[in-house]
C-alpha cells in the first residue's frame, strides 16, 4: 500500500479496506492542520463529513444553559468523531476543539455511506463506534447522577485509565495531562473543589499529582473506596515506564 495512504490505515474502521477504496477514500478527502485551541466545528455548523484525528488531540464539549461547560470526550489519533452525520444529523450539536496542533482528514459523510453498502465490516465498525460512545457518554452520566464530588472525580480516574495508562515506578500513570478546571468541566465541579479532592487522595496514599501528572499508586483501593472495581487496563496500557518530569 502506497505510503500516502498511511492515515487512512491507521484507523481501525478502514483497515479492512482494498487498495482501490482505501485510494477512492483518500482522493475524496481533505487533510488540514490545525493549531492548538482552534474549533474545528460547532453547533449548528453544517454536518456532512466524518473526521478522522491523524495526530494530536481533540476533545468534544456543549456549553450548558448555564453557560458552563461540560466535556464529552476524548478523541485520540487513528480515531473518527462527527460520526452522527453517517446516519443522518443535520447539523453539530457540539464543540469541537483541538488540545494541541493537530492533522485531520475531513471525510464526506456520502463516502463513509457508500463503504458500508459495499464492506459489512465497515457497517459493523460504524455501528460499535457509534454505540460505545454512547456507552461511555451514559456510563458518565450515570457517575454524575446523586454521586458526591469525590466519587465523581474517582469515576473519571478510573476512566481515564482504561485509555491512558503507562507503567510507572510508584504505580500506573495517566498519559493524559489535564488542569484541574479541565478535570471540573468533566465531573460538572468546581476546579477548587477538584483541587481539594485530590489533596485528600493524596493524603490518603491513593495517587500523586507532579506537574499535572496523575499517578495511580493503589488502583484497587480506589476503586474499591466508590465500591467500583479496577478498571481492566491490560489490553491499553502502555508498557514505556514513565517517570516523573517526563513528557
Amino acid at each position: 500500500m502506497d505510503d500516502k495512504y498511511w492515515y487512512l490505515k491507521r484507523c481501525e474502521l478502514f483497515e479492512q479496506l482494498d487498495g482501490a477504496q482505501i485510494a477512492r477514500l483518500e482522493t475524496q478527502s481533505q487533510v488540514r492542520i490545525f493549531d492548538r485551541k482552534s474549533l474545528v466545528y460547532l453547533p449548528d455548523d453544517e454536518s456532512d463529513s466524518v473526521l478522522l484525528l491523524v495526530s494530536g488531540r481533540v476533545r468534544i464539549y456543549h456549553i450548558t444553559t448555564e453557560g458552563k461547560e461540560a466535556l464529552l470526550a476524548f478523541i485520540d489519533p487513528g480515531e473518527l468523531f462527527g460520526e452522527l452525520s453517517i446516519i443522518g444529523q443535520a447539523e453539530r450539536e457540539e464543540f469541537a476543539e483541538t488540545m494541541e496542533k493537530s492533522q485531520i482528514v475531513k471525510i464526506p459523510g456520502q463516502v463513509i455511506r457508500d463503504l458500508m453498502a459495499e464492506n459489512p465490516d465497515v457497517t459493523l465498525g460504524v455501528t460499535k463506534l457509534i454505540g460505545l460512545r454512547r456507552q461511555r457518554f451514559e456510563r458518565r452520566l450515570k457517575s454524575l447522577m446523586f454521586q458526591p464530588n469525590r466519587d465523581r472525580l474517582v469515576f473519571l480516574l478510573l476512566e481515564l485509565a482504561e485509555r491512558y495508562a503507562v507503567l510507572h515506578p510508584d504505580g500506573i500513570a495517566l498519559r493524559i495531562r489535564l488542569s484541574h478546571q479541565e478535570m471540573a468541566n468533566i465531573i460538572g465541579s468546581t476546579r477548587e473543589t477538584v483541587t481539594v479532592v485530590l489533596g485528600d487522595l493524596q493524603q490518603e496514599g491513593l495517587l500523586e499529582v507532579k506537574r499535572r501528572q496523575v499517578i495511580l499508586k493503589n488502583m484497587e483501593r480506589l476503586a474499591s473506596s466508590i465500591g467500583a472495581k479496577p478498571p481492566d487496563i491490560s489490553g491499553g496500557v502502555s508498557n514505556r515506564t514513565v517517570r516523573t518530569g517526563d513528557s
